[in-house]
């Protein structure tokens, strides 16, 4: 028919609309019907809607062209317009469900399963788990729509990267409820969630279903499922997955041992992680640089600082990456071990690799440096540090102050915390513990209590360490009330009374001649359950043999040995301090009860009593015993053999 012509339906509008539209054609000038509600023309066509020919909406896929799937992946495939126009939608506000009806409606359009795992897989939405949740929500309530398990894997996958454990749960429930047929996608997929998740009995469920529908596990199903349950502390199952592995037709690869080993050092079982270090060389598997961390990290926690500073070297002669995480553990645990030099070196070598120290292996080296003596090498770094633009925080002013508060450089100290004061660095407790302790070593007792009231008015709560350094400057300045004033408010504020506590206030007792009370206090100790030091000891039979009381220290030491505190220079601390208080009868009477009770043999009691004659002045007497066969000899009296005694010494 001439003059007239088809209207190529809209990219909005989808074929099957047009279908359903009746063409109807008039003359030009005429007139359509009144009963007609919409129209679209042409020059002489018009396609018409009636009440009764709204065509039904149509589902919507989240690709053009669906022929290729089978054979392109997803990536390279351009999603449908509607993918865009649909994500403009969820923007979480309290009218999204009601946008999105509208939306559909105005363009009768149904999401299908497809379309809705698709938009839910999406890196705007994978961010949002509420936002995905209502979307799911939303799209479940559409005509004739039912999820498909793709859906809900999608779903999960989203829910399990935010960590929403409880939901995920819910959503596998539904999920499980539904019987879906297990594929390969959603089972990587839900192992991949629940193992970083750590729910092992819904990551079995899933591994038993793969093996019931007879889906052949790839590498990317093993290594998740490895570290599901290394995250989950299964290390057993973990085993014997990897077994499985190893004699399977594929092999574990770096990740497995990392993963595996990663498993081991969490479980504390860092010589089962060396063990997977070394069979990787075995297995041709090149260990790479997180395989190194994680073990000097395990070596570094255990205190095995000389393994650190070995996979150190291996790892510089192998060109690997060295981060700074792991040169602060080398450095620090050389710091520890007070290798000053071994841990500069490797400090100069990581700057020179163009790796920028970090405030934390700073603070360790100016620590370290400190504990060697060194605090002018300190003190350089930390001016090294300030100059090239790294500043000192808390941690770090926390260390010079101590350090110079140790060193007797108090005054130092205080212009150190005046500067942080007046610079608005953060004073924390260990800042005001360090002053506090230095200030009482140097005898102001009065500045240090100050210092401690304000401590606590700025709302940093002391500690045991501030508790007792406070009490050790009360104690040795005699201020003995002030200090066990301070002991009960130690225990009304809730602080751990620790066992050094015990031992300052029981040497301030005896030292007060308050000698019962000094005894209470250590059964105090031992009643709540606190173990006592070698040092608490000495100070408790120190006090008693001074006291007169050797044979009561002698059974309190007694007492010790089955709750395993075995003081090893018990005897001889108790010998030296009799000596030089000159009891040297009593020395002589502990010395022979030490050897005939069998606690000690006869010739090292015999050394240490001479040593401590020599200590305390007694020359001529040390020369005596040293020239007789007093404690080591034997006197025969007919049949009967003797040793000579070392009371001896005194009565011959």
């Amino acid at each position: 028919m001439r003059g007239l012509r088809w209207l190529r339906p809209h990219s909005l509008f989808s074929a099957s609309l047009f279908s359903s539209l009746r063409p109807i054609t008039y003359g030009y000038g005429g007139t359509p019907p009144k009963a007609y509600r919409k129209s679209i023309f042409t020059s002489n066509t018009r396609y018409v809607f009636t009440a009764h020919s709204v065509p039904p909406p149509e589902w919507v896929e989240p690709f053009l062209n669906l022929s290729d799937l089978a054979l392109k992946p997803h990536q390279n495939l351009q999603p449908s317009p509607w993918v865009h126009r649909i994500l403009s939608l969820l923007d979480g506000s309290s009218s999204m469900e009601s946008n999105l009806d509208s939306f559909c409606h105005k363009f009768l359009i149904k999401l299908s399963p497809n379309f809705v795992s698709f938009v839910l897989r999406s890196p705007e939405i994978k961010k949002s788990p509420l936002l995905a949740l209502r979307f799911f929500t939303w799209a479940g309530k559409q005509k004739k729509y039912i999820h498909s398990p793709d859906c809900y894997v999608s779903l999960i996958d989203v829910l399990g990267t935010n960590g929403d454990i409880d939901r995920v749960k819910f959503v596998f429930s539904e999920l499980r409820d539904m019987g879906f047929l297990m594929t390969h996608s959603a089972a990587n997929s839900l192992i991949k969630s629940f193992g970083s998740l750590g729910l092992v009995e819904e990551l079995l469920w899933v591994w038993r279903g793969m093996k019931e529908n007879g889906i052949e596990p790839s590498l990317f199903t093993y290594n998740f499922l490895v570290n599901g349950l290394v995250n989950s502390a299964f290390m057993e199952s973990a085993e014997r997955v990897f077994e499985v592995m190893e004699k399977g037709r594929i092999g574990p690869d770096i990740v497995t041992y990392n993963t595996m080993i990663k498993g081991y050092c969490k479980v504390g079982k860092t010589q089962k992680a060396m063990e997977k270090f070394k069979d990787m060389e075995l297995r041709n598997v090149t260990p790479d640089k997180i395989t190194y961390v994680t073990i000097i990290q395990a070596c570094y926690a255990e205190g095995n600082f000389d393994s650190c500073l070995s996979l150190y070297h291996e790892m510089e002669e192998k060109g690997l990456e060295i981060p700074s995480h792991a040169y602060s553990l080398v450095i620090g645990g050389l710091c520890k071990e007070g290798k000053c030099v071994e841990a500069y070196a490797i400090f100069e070598n990581m700057i020179m690799k163009g790796c920028t120290p970090n405030l934390a292996i700073c603070t360790a080296l100016i620590d370290a440096n400190a504990k060697c003596g060194n605090m002018g090498e300190g003190m350089l770094l930390y001016e090294r540090m300030k100059k090239e633009g790294l500043q000192p925080d808390e941690v770090t002013y926390g260390v010079i102050v101590n350090w110079l508060c140790k060193s007797g450089r108090v005054d130092e100290a205080l212009d150190c915390f005046n500067f942080c004061r007046s610079n608005g660095v953060a004073i924390n407790a260990v800042i005001y513990c360090g002053l506090i302790d230095g200030l009482g070593k140097a005898g102001k007792v009065d500045d240090a209590e100050k210092l401690f009231d304000e401590m606590v008015n700025e709302g940093c709560m002391p500690d045991a360490y501030c508790y007792n350094a406070l009490i050790d400057a009360f104690t040795k300045s005699g201020k003995l009330d002030e200090a066990l004033a301070l002991f009960r408010r130690m225990e009304d504020e809730g602080c751990d009374q620790t066992v050094y506590t015990y031992t300052i206030l029981i040497s301030g007792l005896f030292r007060e001649r308050k000698n019962e009370e000094a005894i209470k206090l250590w059964d105090m100790m031992i009643d709540k359950g606190i173990t006592p030091t070698a040092a608490a000891f000495r100070a408790l039979s120190i006090g008693l043999c001074l006291s007169g009381k050797v044979a009561r220290a002698c059974k309190i030491l007694d007492d010790l040995a089955p709750m395993g505190v075995i003081p090893e220079t018990a005897f001889e601390d108790m010998l030296n301090v009799l000596c030089k208080a000159g009891r040297i009868k009593e020395a002589c009477k502990l010395a022979d009860g030490i050897v005939d009770r069998g606690r000690e043999i006869p010739g090292r009691i015999r050394s240490v009593l001479l040593n401590a004659l020599r200590k305390a002045g007694h020359a001529n007497l040390a020369l005596k015993l040293m020239h007789s066969k007093i404690g080591i000899g034997y006197d025969r009296m007919g049949s009967v053999k003797k040793r000579v005694q070392f009371r001896m010494l005194i009565e011959s």
